[in-house]
Parts: C-alpha cells; structure tokens; sequence
C-alpha cells in the first residue's frame, strides 16, 4: 500500500512538474546567471537561456533592467528574443567573442559572417521588445581591434571553414571579418518589432535565404563604421517591411542575392529613411533575380547617393517591380537603373549569365535634390538610366514625377560622352556626370512616359532628356 502510495504521489510531482514546465513561457537570462555590469561577457548565460526556451518548446527569452554585454547569441526554434525598454544588449569589443555563420565574401572583396544575434536553419524566431541592441561598431576599425587584442594578450582568431580561393571571384580577399549586427541564415517564419538597432560593425540586419519575414517598427541608427547598411534582404522571399525608421552610413533597404536563389515576393511601405549611400536598393550583389517587390508611402530625405536605385551586375533577372507615392527631400541622384556586365561570383556558385531588367514602374514621385555644392557627383540629374549595347533593359513606365534640381551644368557638361564601363562597379559615381539636367536613358527597349516635370533652381546649359538608343 505504503509503494502504492509513494508511486502516486511521485506520479503526481512528475505531472505537476511537467505541467509546470509547459506552461513556463518566459525565461529570464538573469536567471542563468547574466549580470549587468557594463563588463561581464554573458554570451554563455544568453545562450544557455536560449537554449532551455527551445528545448522546452519555445517562448521568450527576456533582457531586462541594465546593459548586458556578449557575444555572438545563436536563436533557436521557436524563441522570442525580448529586449526590455530599460535594457540594452552591447556587442563585446572583442572579435573572439563571436561566430561565423555561413561565412562568405561580398561585392568588395571583404570576408563575412560574424554576428551580434544570429539564427541557422531556425524557424519561428523573433526578436522584441523598445530596447536596444548595439554593435559598438566603432571599435572595429583594425587599429581599434589591435588595441583590444594586445590589451587582452589574445590574436585574433581566423573564421573556420574560409576557402580563400573560392568564395569569391573579384579579386583578393580581406579577412577582417567586422560582424553584423543581426545575422538571419535559411530560417523561415521570423519577426522583429519596435526594437532599436544601433552601431553595427558592418550590416545592420541581414536576411539569407529567409523565408515569410516581417519587420514592423523597429529603429535603425548605423554609422559606426563603413559598410553600415540598415537592411538587407538576400536571396530571401515573403517578406514584409513596413513602419521603420532608418539613419544609415550606407545603403538603408537593400535588396541583395549573394546566391542564385531570388529575393522575391516583398513589400516595403511607410518607412522613413536616411542614407549616406542609397535609400532603396536592389544590387550591388545580384548573382540571382529580383521578382514582385513593391516599394510604397515612404519618405526619404537627407540621402547622398541614390534615392533609388536598381541595379542588375552579376546576372539577375529584375522584374515587376513597382515604386510608388514616394517624397524624396534633399537626396543626390533621385533615381537610377543600371543593367550591368560584371558578373560576379559567390559562394562557389557557377557564373551567371548578363540579366535583365524588365517592367519596372515608378509613379507619383516627389524629389528635390541636395544643393549643388554638396555632390558626390557634380553636376546631377533627375533620371539616369542606362543598359550596355549588346543588353538593354525593358520596359519601364514613369508616370507623375515630379523632381526639383540645382542646375549649374555648364556648356562643356552638355558635351558630354557618356562610357559604358559594362564592367565595373555599377554605380553612377562610375559612369560620370551625364550630358541632361532631367533625364538621361540609354540602351531601353521601352520607355514610358506620363506628367514628368523637372524645376531648375538656376540655369543648366545641359538638355532637360537626352535619349541613346531609346525606344519610346
């Protein structure tokens, strides 16, 4: 009897523990021993959090009340990252404290793939919460990193599972491997909101091979260092970005395919943004295509570079795309296409053959530009467009643009040849100032016009359109 006994009372405590195990929603990285202290390194307290919430199931992990350094945090299946409002997450200053994940080596030759937080192959992952995670990018110059090292008597660890003479195409390699703030790899079903990113190494937020994403209010400051993209959607699908805020050192939304694998499928709208290089853009990376994205409602002001720009080098296909009811105040060149010939390789895929750009359609457009003496590229225009001879690009339809200019193109300017440099780095800084105040298209098998209009604020001795081998 006195067995009989015991054996239902420890039945009963092994239900009401697992009972209670299942309904635990929330675990606290305090409780794994995580001390905000401005100096303890909790990357394994995190981490351990981390791996109890998926382990049992999922929910949320939650940093609350103080600054909480670490290293790189790898997200599970089915866990919420939740940053409190009174809380930050600091990026350690030391690059041993983080991981490579799916190392690979971009456009300018640099290697990639350390991260702040980080997910592989995970599904159902968020991350939460009017707090704030910060890369301390500022520290990742490499005399800054050499300091730290000598100052900790440690060297730098080289990223495992790096084949230099395969990974890249370009030319040669630069092992500085600065990490990204939030690294997303081949995961499906995530989500960021109201959070507030700040001061990466390198890119912001970085989405690879993700599939059904949205990120919805969140805060992005990025000008700690160079490279300080905001977003970058790569080789991912079915996604959603809308209600953000962005002040970025370089490109702000950036769609990129450093694969054969498209980013396709996306819609971006009601997002304020700041850049120092393009606003919105698709390249420079572009090994696959770029199908169904629509960009809307948003409001781009105080950008240099491009206000948009789509760009096609290394083989995507780029098609239906639409850009529309856009404001741009104080923004270099407002927009530019370029369908290109350099043909780059990653990631050990085969080269591509040249892409194409097809029914692109921008309307209800917006733009005044910077003042003149505050160029990267002097004189300006409106519109830049151009294909190579032997590729042009298709249809694009431009419908009720407006765009307000500095002027100050000279007589000399209006001569200008423009070279094709099929080649190269396709970005207007390239090619050169252009022979047309307003709009200068070239090699386009079908251009659409309705209700353009370009304003001067002085004179410009240049043509108001030049058109080159242009099908109207």
């Amino acid at each position: 009897m006195k067995k009989i006994v015991r054996f239902f009372i420890y039945g009963v405590l092994v239900l009401n523990l697992f009972s209670c195990q299942q309904q635990k929603k929330v675990w606290d990285i305090r409780d794994y021993g995580a001390i905000a202290d401005n100096k303890t390194i909790n990357t394994k307290a995190i981490q351990d959090a981390v791996d109890a919430c998926t382990e049992a199931g999922g929910g949320t992990v939650t940093i609350e009340s103080g600054i909480y350094i670490s290293g790189t945090i790898l997200l599970k299946d089915n866990v919420i990252l939740n940053v409190a409002e009174n809380a930050t997450l600091l990026g350690s200053i030391n690059p041993n404290d983080y991981k490579s994940i799916d190392p690979f080596v971009d456009a300018t030759g640099q290697l990639r793939g350390k991260c702040l937080v980080g997910a592989v192959d995970a599904n159902n992952i968020a991350i939460t919460g009017k707090g704030t995670i910060d890369g301390r990018g500022d520290m990742f110059t490499p005399q800054k990193v050499n300091e730290t090292l000598e100052a900790l008597g440690e060297s730098e660890k080289e990223t495992q599972d790096f084949k230099e003479n395969s990974l890249y195409a370009g030319g040669k390699v630069r092992k500085f491997d600065r990490p990204f703030l939030v690294r997303l790899v081949r995961s499906i079903n995530v989500k960021l909101t109201d959070i507030h990113l700040r001061q990466p190494a390198a890119w912001t937020l970085h989405f690879f091979q993700c599939k059904n994403f949205e990120v919805d209010g969140i805060d992005i400051y990025s000008h700690a260092n160079k490279n300080n993209d905001a977003i970058d959607i790569d080789s991912s699908s079915d996604g959603v970005i809308k209600n953000c805020t962005i002040d970025s050192g370089d490109d702000a939304i950036c769609f990129k395919t450093t694969s054969p694998k498209p980013s396709a499928n996306i819609e971006v709208f009601d997002c304020k943004i700041s850049s120092e290089w393009g606003a919105i853009k698709f390249g420079t990376e572009s090994m696959g295509d770029f199908k169904n994205i629509s960009i809307k409602n948003c409001f781009i002001h105080d950008t240099r570079g491009g206000g948009i720009k789509i760009l096609s080098a290394d083989g995507a296909n780029i098609d239906n795309i639409l850009i529309d009811n856009i404001t741009m105040e104080n923004v270099e060149m407002p927009i530019f296409i370029r369908l290109g010939e350099r043909r780059l390789v990653y990631r050990d895929a085969p080269r591509q053959p040249v892409g194409s750009i097809d029914h692109v359609t921008i309307s209800n457009i917006t733009a005044t530009t910077r003042k003149k003496d505050d160029f990267r590229l002097s004189p300006t225009s409106g519109f830049f467009f151009t294909g190579t001879p032997n590729h042009k690009i298709g249809q694009v339809k431009l419908e009720n643009i407006k765009i307000t200019l500095p002027g100050g193109g000279t007589e000399k300017d209006a001569e200008i040849v423009v070279p094709e440099n099929e080649t190269d780095y396709p970005e207007f800084t390239k090619l050169g100032a252009v022979p047309a105040y307003g709009m200068y298209a070239r090699h386009i098998t079908g251009l659409d016009t309705k209700n353009i209009s370009f304003t001067l604020n002085s004179e410009d001795k240049r043509k108001e359109i030049v058109l080159v081998d242009v099908n109207e």
